[in-house]
Order: C-alpha cells, then sequence, then structure tokens
C-alpha cells in the first residue's frame, strides 16, 4: 500500500491543527485564569462539534463528486478529472489566503483570541455559547481547508485522510506540550518551516489542477467532435504536445518516473510529473513568485518589528497555562 499521498495531507493537517490547539489553549488559559474553568466542557464540545463538522462536510462534497463522476451520463468520463481540477483551485485559493492572511494576523492572535474570550464571559447566560462558537468555528476553519485538499486528491483514495488523522494526532500532541506540559517550542519557526513547506505542496497542486484540466478537455475532445478544437495545441505541435498546456518541457519517466520511488515521493509532496508542460511551468513559477513572494515578505516584515522592539525572531515561547 502507497502512503506517499498522506504526507501532503499530514503536512497540511499538522499546521492547520497546531493554529487550532493555539487558539484552544488559550481559551482555556483565559478561562482559568478568570476562574471560569466551568466553561472548558464547552471549549471540548466545540472542538468535537468543529472537527465532526469538517468530516461531515468532507464526505457530503466526496459524494457528490464520486455520484456525478460515476453516473451514467454520456460525458461522465469527463466530469472526474474535472471536479478534480476544481476542488484543487478552490484548496489553492483557500490554502494561498489562509496562510497568508494567518501570517499577516498571527501577532495579534493571542490578544484577539483573549479579547474575544473576554467578551463571551460577559454575556449573561450565553458565556457558554460564545465560547462554544468561538471554538467550534476556528476548528471547522482549519478543517474545512484539508477538506478542501483531501478532496482535490479523491482519486487517490482514502490514504490522505489518513494522513490528515496522522497530522491532528501529532498536533494535539505539540498542542498538550504546550499548554499542558509548559514545555517551551520555538512556535515561531515552526510555522515559518511549515509555511515554505505548504507554499511547495500547494504550488504542485497548481501543476496537478491543470493536468486535471487537460485530461478533461482531452477526454471531451475524444468523445465530442464539436470540442476538438479545444485542444489547440494538438495542431499547432507536432512533438509531445498536451491538449491545452502546450509543448512538453520534459520527459523524465525513464529516470525519474513519477509512480515509482523516490519520484513517487516528490510527486505527493510537491506535485513533481514526470512529463511537464510549458503552460504547468509557467504557472508554478508564477505562483511561487506571487504567493510565495507575498509570504516571504510577510515574515520579513514581522522579524523586523520583532527585531526593532529588542525581541528575538528565534526565542522559543512557552505557552504553559498559569
Amino acid at each position: 500500500m502507497d502512503f506517499s499521498s498522506a504526507l501532503p495531507t499530514f503536512a497540511i493537517t499538522l499546521r492547520e491543527g497546531v493554529e487550532a490547539a493555539l487558539v484552544v489553549g488559550i481559551v482555556l488559559a483565559c478561562l482559568k485564569k478568570a476562574k471560569q474553568s466551568s466553561l472548558n466542557p464547552w471549549v471540548y464540545g466545540g472542538v468535537g462539534a468543529g472537527l465532526a463538522a469538517s468530516a461531515l462536510v468532507g464526505v457530503l462534497l466526496a459524494w457528490i463528486a464520486q455520484a456525478l463522476s460515476k453516473s451514467n451520463q454520456p460525458f461522465a468520463p469527463v466530469l472526474e478529472p474535472l471536479l478534480e481540477g476544481v476542488f484543487s483551485v478552490i484548496a489553492i485559493a483557500m490554502l494561498s489566503w489562509m496562510l497568508i492572511w494567518m501570517t499577516q494576523q498571527a501577532r495579534s492572535m493571542k490578544a484577539s483570541v483573549e479579547g474575544a474570550v473576554t467578551s463571551a464571559l460577559r454575556q449573561e447566560g450565553g458565556s457558554g455559547w460564545g465560547i462554544f462558537s468561538l471554538i467550534f468555528i476556528a476548528v471547522l476553519r482549519e478543517g474545512f481547508e484539508t477538506v478542501l485538499f483531501i478532496l482535490a486528491k479523491f482519486q487517490q483514495g482514502l490514504i490522505p485522510a489518513l494522513g490528515a488523522l496522522a497530522g491532528l494526532g501529532v498536533a494535539a500532541g505539540i498542542g498538550v506540550a504546550l499548554f499542558k506540559w509548559g514545555i517551551r517550542i520555538n512556535i515561531r519557526l515552526f510555522f515559518q518551516v511549515m509555511g515554505v513547506l505548504l507554499i511547495l505542496v500547494v504550488a504542485g497542486l497548481v501543476v496537478s489542477s491543470l493536468s486535471h484540466f487537460d485530461s478533461a478537455v482531452a477526454t471531451l475532445a475524444q468523445m465530442d467532435r464539436k470540442s476538438e478544437a479545444l485542444c489547440f495545441y494538438y495542431e499547432r505541435f507536432a512533438k509531445n504536445p498536451s491538449c491545452i498546456l502546450g509543448p512538453m518541457v520534459w520527459n523524465t519517466t525513464q529516470i525519474f518516473p513519477d509512480d515509482k520511488f523516490p519520484g513517487l515521493l516528490f510527486s505527493a509532496l510537491f506535485g513533481y510529473t514526470d512529463k511537464l508542460y510549458v503552460v504547468q511551468a509557467i504557472s508554478y513559477v508564477l505562483f511561487l513568485l506571487t504567493i510565495g513572494g507575498i509570504y516571504f515578505r510577510s515574515i520579513t516584515g514581522r522579524t523586523s518589528v520583532a527585531a526593532a522592539n529588542g525581541k528575538s525572531a528565534q526565542k522559543p515561547i512557552s505557552y504553559r497555562q498559569e
């Protein structure tokens, strides 16, 4: 059984899970400080409900996607790669936006969560539901991003889901280490490293999403003569063209195939393909230059601000509850 496809979802769920764990830990610490630990069950209930809602959304969307792709409609063979491509684009947009947004908001996350908890505690008779809603939304937000990524990989079966569960378990362990045991972890460095890895994973998703769209258009062109013109590169390039992705940049099937180790590992993590086309290569570079550039500018800006305030960017942070 090939578990390489579990690695990307493990990395994404680990990062998103640690973000959610930080929110949960901050809320629990605030409740303890305010002597409102009796509301802790609302926190755990929000975590459980957020995970359940994320799983439910994933199951529902996966069922719809499978039903459409396996239907007896004449164009059913086109729908499966098309749906994978659509889910991939949505996952790319969501993961990229959340990565940049969370990087920019990280400095004020603790203060904003504490402010939300304080507001919830001021509500007479409804403080429990306020805490529940805060945790539920935080967990659902992170879970939904992972669900979208898994759906983009739904052709690979349940293995990506196993990677997500493993990442969730490790994230929970990191949360316990931070808030219960007071272990000092350089959480800033962790997020920076995981952010770089996430950028590479999503960049690979750009390549695979274009491959899905190319496969869908090629299948449609073969099934319907009226759609043959969609594969405009067939007529313009005689040597190894794709349908809509242009001429081939490289063909490494003989020396570094993407269906055998270690090419299989690079394919699962970073979207490596042994047949790369011009449109894929250009899109990959553009993604790294734009989204990657914005992300690194966010990191550099935060580091500069921290240095200006006399704070060490490499100092480990302890989140032990007091």
